[in-house]
């Protein structure tokens, strides 16, 4: 039994009270159960065949998912006139179930869910030479239905459904000295059964992105340097309605653009290094949307509502950068042993759909070790274990914040560990 002070019927207090008498409600549950059962698929055939010169590798296959919710969370309630200073005097009679009093108050609702989507796709990838073209397609079908009973609002019936056709195409070419030149063309579809404040289900996220970019393997070296920059268009990106809590709205169209470098390089026998570096750059490309500014430190919105238009998306880095180094001891040391350490950089990013202030950058370390019982023992050869710890040393960090001043912390330091076998 919880008991909650009230100064009416659908406001709660906040602790503090302006009467001697206020309402008190006690709630009961009456029922709360929730069950669900979801089933997934992929399936796929694959084969080789030529013709002439040019060889093809093909792919079809088909995936499907559904998913069946069924939830109840009913809870009867009843009001009470106490006396604050003398609560020993009031009496009432608790609303032991539903039906048991007309002074009984429900609320809850209860209800299924079901979600299904089903994809079918292609693939072929065609070779000729130094020539390597991609070409594939998808189809996919959603549905979702629902079928609730609210005990404030009544019953409310919902069933969505959207398909789309997505296409991807890519080429690359290999030259003899180690440089291979590539481009890449794809679109998207996620199918998004999120309704907005009045209750229209929010266009499915559809996407358009070209890549282009070079990889390098410097001739009889173990290095391999990638270089490629990157343009993504988005329709119907979702965020958090900032006005009628607990919805979401469609911003619009979002516009990403950066670049990627990497380098995986065996310096030596033993030591190997990994490191990448990323710029992005996403915004709102065209929205109707506006918002105000929030000061976190006096807890406030500000000033007049600005376009969203222009602004950066919240929560997305634009800068990240992370270098790793794996080290195998010399096997007159250690056999089989080997150490590896590193570090990871992510800039600043925004809070607020309109750049209301930043959540500062940070930096993390982590080391870890690994062993190949194999190394010793070649009848454990593929077995191997793994050591790692990461946030070395226990930094405090917020990784992202919300447009109302709500900061997320950091994974603090972690150990773990795993046991792999290899055959």
């Amino acid at each position: 039994m919880k008991k909650t002070v009230q100064n009416s019927k659908d406001s709660y207090n906040d602790g503090s009270v302006d009467s001697a008498t206020p309402n008190l409600q006690y709630y009961r549950p009456q029922t709360r159960n929730y069950s669900s059962e979801s089933i997934a698929f992929d399936t796929r055939l694959d084969g080789k065949f030529k013709i002439g010169n040019v060889k093809n590798t093909w792919v079809v296959g088909s995936d499907f998912r559904h998913y069946d919710l069924n939830q109840n969370n009913i809870i009867s309630s009843t009001d009470a006139i106490i006396d604050l200073y003398n609560p020993q005097a009031t009496q009432f009679t608790p609303c032991l179930n539903i039906a048991s009093s007309s002074g009984c108050h429900v609320r809850g609702y209860d209800g299924t869910w079901s979600y299904f989507q089903e994809g079918v796709y292609f693939q072929d990838q065609i070779k000729w030479k130094r020539l390597s073209v991609i070409l594939g397609g998808r189809q996919d079908w959603f549905n979702d239905q629902s079928h609730s009973y609210n005990y404030r609002t009544g019953q409310h019936d919902t069933s969505y459904s959207q398909s789309k056709f997505t296409w991807r195409a890519g080429l690359i070419y290999n030259f003899d000295f180690g440089l291979s030149p590539y481009f890449s063309y794809a679109t998207s579809f996620t199918p998004q059964d999120t309704t907005n404040w009045q209750g229209r289900l929010i266009a499915p996220l559809q996407g358009k992105q070209m890549e282009a970019g070079l990889k390098y393997k410097v001739p009889n070296k173990d290095i391999l340097i990638t270089a490629s920059a990157f343009h993504i268009d988005e329709d119907h990106y979702l965020i958090s309605d900032l006005i009628h809590t607990g919805y979401s709205e469609d911003a619009g169209r979002v516009k990403s653009q950066g670049f990627e470098v990497s380098a995986n390089a065996n310096i030596t026998r033993n030591l190997r290094v990994l490191a990448s570096y990323s710029y992005t750059d996403a915004r709102f490309a065209k929205s109707n949307l506006t918002s105000r500014k929030y000061n976190p430190y006096i807890g406030e919105f500000y000033g007049a509502a600005i376009s969203q238009e222009g602004k950066s998306v919240p929560q997305t880095p634009r800068n990240m950068f992370s270098v790793f180094f794996d080290y195998d001891l010399p096997k007159a040391w250690a056999r089989g042993f080997g150490i590896n350490w590193g570090l990871r950089y992510v800039g600043f990013n925004y809070a607020g759909n309109v750049e209301s202030f930043k959540a500062p950058a940070y930096i993390l370390f982590d080391v870890g070790a690994h062993y190949d019982f194999g190394e010793v023992l070649p009848a454990l050869r593929g077995l191997k274990a793994q050591l790692a710890m990461s946030n070395l040393t226990n930094k405090y960090y917020i990784t992202t914040c919300g447009a109302g001043g709500t900061c997320y912390i950091g994974q603090g330091r972690r150990v773990y560990g795993n046991l792999t076998y290899n055959w």
